[in-house]
């Protein structure tokens, strides 16, 4: 597999030829903790099949990762010192990543879960890192996995950054020296925060991450990736955590669960707001439950049945959208909107090329009306269509003169759509095929 870097414009992830990379992620926290190699294959065949291209998962991992054993009997530690890592276990590590290769998925690879420097609020929490064996551990982890192509490394899990940047630069400085070449790398923050909150100046950080997170439908995750978007030096941002589908809200059964519906409303928002990708994930699949194990926020279904939720299916239609468009030129750009909608649940985003060559608008309302400035595009003649994101079929609208005040309604049925706008002239195809 190709290896990943980030795009000139310091605005997305390209391969290393300069194509355009769509970071689609699922959430595993527990993938190489509680899996074997043949339901690992079993997971990952599956998030290939529906078009992810990055996996999230830990390799000393967040439900007590350190004392209860992989499915073989094996813990990664000897005396939970970073420095004695057991080699069995990380052969079941290096097994996964060759399986995740085979299957064209890259693992976003956490190298512990945050608790074992910062335990907080979670059980079974051991703080087992100094700065000397944070160093260490990253450099014994870039040399044992110097020639994997497909790393990127995330470190974090979970936890503020304050007061800790010195230790995440050592563990940082240690991969890259065992590594001995670049490789990118993140930092994976605690719920309603971006890296950028502590890690904006660190000179290992190639690209920011938030979590939007769990507890409560529509956080603004569309402010939190235009605030990255504006800092400087640039770099590309996303949402890393979002609400996962059948997560309760809360983390309170009592309040109802996230939907496919609130998924796909962060999803186009955070990315029509400036992200570069979007990180999906399921309340059953990130812990890989299943009925003999302590369930973590009541899951509803084992792993195996959600893998196939409908959330999961519709993550594929945004890939097929954004590839379907000039991909590396795409910006946010609210100017688009004449009035915007306060009421988060009812929050429309909008984003365009740069050249004019089309727009969307999210709409998550149906029968929503917005009125639109299509002044800057490139053309006086615009094709518009619909766009489904529930089944990623377009539907076309017609075409109409270029103006600076337009308005139209979204369909009746949905609930949710995108608007997109092509440049008339262009023969674009339709929206989700390229």
């Amino acid at each position: 597999m190709q290896t990943l870097k980030v795009s000139d414009n310091r605005r997305y992830l390209v391969t290393e030829d300069n194509q355009p990379f769509f970071w689609l992620g699922d959430t595993a926290w527990e993938l190489f903790h509680r899996l074997s190699r043949e339901e690992a294959h079993d997971y990952l065949e599956n998030r290939s099949q529906k078009g992810f291209s990055v996996i999230q998962a830990v390799i000393l991992a967040e439900v007590d990762g350190l004392h209860t054993p992989n499915p073989y009997g094996q813990i990664p530690l000897f005396n939970d010192d970073p420095t004695t890592p057991n080699e069995a276990y990380f052969q079941h590590v290096d097994a996964i990543l060759q399986i995740a290769e085979e299957q064209g998925l890259y693992i976003g690879l956490l190298p512990t879960w945050a608790d074992k420097i910062r335990p907080a609020w979670a059980a079974n929490s051991k703080v087992i890192f100094t700065h000397e064996n944070a160093y260490i551990y990253g450099r014994y982890l870039g040399e044992r996995y110097r020639n994997a192509t497909n790393i990127i490394w995330v470190l974090g899990g979970d936890r503020s950054s304050d007061g800790l940047e010195e230790f995440w630069a050592q563990m940082a400085a240690g991969l890259k020296e065992g590594l001995g070449h670049p490789s990118l790398m993140t930092f994976h923050p605690m719920g309603g925060y971006s890296s950028s909150a502590w890690l904006q100046q660190a000179d290992w950080l190639d690209f920011h991450m938030l979590q939007s997170g769990h507890n409560n439908h529509d956080n603004p995750t569309w402010e939190m990736i235009a605030h990255d978007y504006a800092l400087l030096p640039v770099r590309p941002t996303f949402d890393g955590e979002a609400n996962y589908e059948d997560h309760p809200v809360n983390w309170r059964p009592e309040l109802g669960y996230f939907t496919d519906y609130d998924v796909r409303k962060q999803t186009y928002r955070s990315i029509f707001a400036g992200g570069f990708g979007i990180t999906y994930g399921h309340q059953s699949i990130w812990q890989m439950y299943q009925e003999k194990r302590e369930p973590v926020a009541a899951p509803l279904y084992h792993w195996r049945a959600a893998l196939d939720r409908p959330g999961a299916f519709q993550m594929l239609h945004v890939r097929n959208l954004l590839l379907s468009r000039p991909f590396l030129t795409r910006i946010p750009d609210q100017k688009l909107l004449i009035s915007e909608h306060a009421v988060p649940a009812k929050y429309v985003v909008a984003t365009r090329d740069s050249e004019g060559s089309f727009a969307f608008v999210y709409l998550p309302v149906a029968n929503q009306k917005v009125h639109l400035d299509l002044s800057s595009l490139s053309s006086s003649r615009l094709k518009i269509w619909w766009y489904n994101p529930r089944t990623g079929e377009p539907m076309l609208y017609g075409e109409i003169e270029r103006s600076s005040s337009f308005s139209i309604r979204s369909p009746d049925n949905g609930p949710d759509w995108v608007l997109v706008i092509d440049d008339g002239e262009r023969n674009s195809p339709p929206p989700g095929q390229y």
